[in-house]
């Protein structure tokens, strides 16, 4: 019997089933298709999703991958250079979806997940100690947990009786790959004046000598799950652009629209959300795949101590209570950048207006901030501004702090020798570095790399309080649950 289920093997879901299985945990994922979808609607991921990947060792093998571009522009379609971010990856890596989902996959077989296409959840029921799964062959499946990252129509989120509150479409768009009998300097040449007026227009080439075409469509589809024709693709083009580039030889064509929802809950006892089970939302800024792998980032590790038996009482609540902000932010950003590509008057004096704003510094920062996710802080209550952040990579003596971040375990970064961690050393990592980036002070990071605490101010003598030290035990204690053995800080207050 698998520990937990994973419905869904697109990125958020095969990502999710690698965390679990770093951690050692049995891990199935199920997906109602019997072959990888082929169909390509994300491009690229942002900084902190780059991050991540170089966070589990992936770094290399997306870099190859893929394209760096820079960030100018990607609030809105808004022409301003990016600001300094503080990040080794201050860029966009552009990489087909289907290109990620390989990576994942690869590297989720070589941790030994269990992929099993082909195979739907239909139903499911839960008790104290598990969920059993229904599949659509009438088998069943039980485990301790079970996790849908089954996409925006989830059947888990409604199994579950999660809702789904929200904005339908108000506007629907056609995305597809053709090849086109007009010249490549045709085409270009039309999109640029094209956008000039509908920036929610695009016709560029891709490998193969095919191009990816957005367009508007005409109306809202009463059936989104019937996908689009040729000929309906070939008229909103000669609507829009005035021809149809002699458009042929489809490889694929789907609709999206403007939806925007957020579930009510990310957990209903055994079962939780990821991804876009959890949040629908318009494509503008490019952040729907990131936003669902630092999903699976967030619930990955918690959902591992659970199974393994260490979690504290209230640490996978923790996930809804971190994520869900984080979403209804990415919302928002994505419903302002949606009004503003509108060619109303309205929308477009607020565009002319917070163009002349990002000429500010503050702004675009705060802005691309958004976008890229590395502004993202949790509320961990009253503590210094750091805790809660992120931390960025650094050298260290030997290699850098990624690196010593791939086998997804807590680190304690200790620039002094003196902090104890005895008790932990199961499930956080000491690193001893005197001599690393004085800027960074001594730190505990969770598994995904955000501070739980931070050194404090030196006793008498220049070294660690007992105060910090009393603070780094029950930060221990709060993100990875009680010692194995009594440490020598909690030894000393029993004295």
């Amino acid at each position: 019997m698998p520990e937990v289920i994973v419905a869904g093997a697109g990125p958020t879901g095969i990502f999710l089933a690698s965390e679990l299985r770093l951690h050692g945990v049995d891990v199935v994922v199920l997906d109602r298709e019997p072959e990888p979808n082929t169909i390509i609607r994300a491009l690229g991921l942002h900084s902190r999703s780059i991050e991540i990947m170089d966070q589990r060792g992936l770094g290399e093998q997306f870099a190859a991958a893929g394209t760096r571009y820079p960030l100018d522009g990607f609030f809105a379609g808004i022409l301003r250079s990016a600001p300094k971010l503080d990040t080794t990856h201050p860029y966009v890596l552009g990489i087909p979806q289907t290109e990620t989902e390989t990576l994942l996959t690869r590297r989720a077989l070589e941790l030994g997940v269990d992929i099993r296409r082909g195979s739907e959840v239909t139903g499911l029921a839960q008790d104290e100690t598990g969920v059993l799964a229904t599949l659509a062959d009438g088998s069943e499946l039980r485990a301790r947990y079970l996790v849908g990252c089954d996409g925006g129509r989830s059947t888990v989120r409604s199994l579950a009786g999660i809702g789904f509150p929200g904005e339908p479409s108000r506007r629907e768009f056609l995305l597809g790959e053709v090849e086109f009998t007009a010249a490549a300097d045709e085409v270009a040449a039309v999109s640029a004046r094209v956008r000039e007026t509908h920036r929610d227009f695009g016709a560029g080439p891709v490998e193969g000598g095919a191009f990816r075409v957005v367009v508007p469509a005409a109306g809202v589809a009463e059936d989104r799950t019937v996908p689009p024709d040729l000929e309906e693709l070939r008229q909103q083009l000669r609507t829009y652009a005035g021809t149809d580039f002699g458009a042929h030889s489809p490889r694929w064509i789907s609709r999206f629209g403007d939806a925007v929802r957020l579930a009510e809950a990310y957990r209903a006892g055994r079962v939780f959300l990821a991804g876009d089970a959890a949040h629908v939302h318009p494509p503008f800024g490019g952040q729907g795949l990131n936003l669902g792998l630092q999903d699976a980032l967030n619930l990955g590790w918690k959902l591992a101590a659970a199974v393994n038996g260490w979690a504290p009482d209230e640490l996978l609540d923790t996930y809804f209570t971190e994520r869900h902000p984080v979403a209804a932010d990415v919302l928002n950003v994505t419903r302002a950048q949606s009004e503003l590509v509108s060619t109303e008057p309205g929308p477009q004096a607020v565009r002319k207006l917070l163009t002349e704003l990002m000429e500010f510094d503050a702004v675009n920062r705060h802005l691309i901030g958004k976008i890229t996710a590395l502004d993202v802080r949790y509320d961990f209550g009253p503590g210094p501004d750091p805790v809660g952040r992120r931390q960025r990579d650094i050298r260290l003596g030997q290699g850098t702090l990624y690196e010593r971040m791939h086998t997804g375990r807590g680190v304690l970064l200790d620039r002094t020798g003196e902090l104890f961690l005895e008790g932990w050393e199961d499930r956080v990592d000491q690193i001893i570095e005197p001599e690393s980036d004085p800027q960074t002070p001594s730190l505990l990071l969770r598994p995904d790399g955000h501070i739980v605490w931070l050194e404090g101010a030196p006793d008498d003598d220049g070294g660690i309080s007992a105060a910090s030290q009393a603070d780094l035990v029950d930060a221990l204690e709060t993100w990875f649950g009680p010692a194995s053995l009594p440490s020598m800080v909690q030894l000393a207050d029993l004295n």
